[in-house]
């Protein structure tokens, strides 16, 4: 058979053929005085066990271990492996699925997007219109550290964010907070309202949220807490220099109070 006829016979294509050819889980036949390849009957059935394997969810390398004569592993083996990664990801999805029906049910998305249900419900109760644009901004870093964290710093940030939004009057504050960062927008960063701002920021956040979020465990003086710091420069820069300069006091603020 020539390599057309024999992937046609097995219902692949010509590229495939060539492609197995090259990882050599399909030997390459005998050629033709003419230089064309003259497939058997034996390429056409080992063509067609790499097909129902494919089929079956094994990747390329699963597949040349089937095949191998001496030093391959038993396809019960190898079949027991794929169904358990099946399964996992069988449970993976439905996750995913449960956590996509909770937000549809929740009558509309954050702007911020997708973010955990948990998340979602304390955006709900810190969100009142009009806002501040500082409150947009806000959120988005918070989604960021949620989908950045690992997931026990994840679940701390949660509970402590909880605890913020549960003080009375928390929303109050934080708007009036939000709202004097508003006010620096095109301030000079020398503006004793940058203290004021700052204060009033970090007064949001009560004792166990920074317990919570470990502030007290910050080092002022790390790269990573200062303005050389890769992180904290690309942070600070998306911020006009008073507001900058309001939320770095803030985090001094915040780490000086927890210690």
């Amino acid at each position: 058979m020539r390599i057309g006829e024999l992937a046609a016979a097995v219902g692949v294509t010509t590229r495939t053929v060539r492609h197995y050819h090259h990882l050599g889980l399909l030997p390459e036949p005998e050629r033709r005085p003419n230089g064309y390849r003259d497939y058997t009957l034996r390429h056409a059935v080992v063509l067609a066990r790499i097909r129902r394997l494919t089929e079956l969810g094994l990747g390329l390398p699963e597949v040349r271990d089937v095949l191998a004569d001496d030093a391959g592993r038993d396809l019960a083996e190898v079949l027991a492996e794929l169904d358990d990664d099946l399964a996992r990801q069988e449970a993976a999805i439905q996750e995913r699925r449960l956590r996509l029906r909770a937000l549809l049910e929740e009558g509309g998305l954050p702007a911020e997007g997708p973010v955990s249900p948990q998340l979602a419900a304390i955006f709900s109760d810190l969100t009142r219109h009009p806002e501040p644009a500082m409150a947009a901004k806000d959120r988005e870093m918070i989604a960021l550290l949620e989908t950045a964290a690992a997931p026990e710093d994840r679940e701390r940030l949660l509970v402590a964010l909880r605890a913020a939004a549960d003080v009375p009057g928390a929303l109050e504050r934080m708007h009036e907070a939000y709202a004097l960062l508003d006010a620096l927008a095109d301030a000079d960063p020398a503006d004793p309202r940058v203290e004021q701002a700052a204060r009033a920021l970090a007064d949001c956040l009560p004792d166990e949220t920074l317990e919570g979020m470990g502030i007290g465990q910050l080092d002022l003086e790390s790269p990573d807490m200062n303005s050389n710091g890769s992180f904290m420069r690309a942070f600070l820069h998306d911020f006009p220099p008073a507001q900058a300069a309001a939320i770095s006091r803030t985090i001094r603020l915040l780490v000086e109070r927890a210690r």
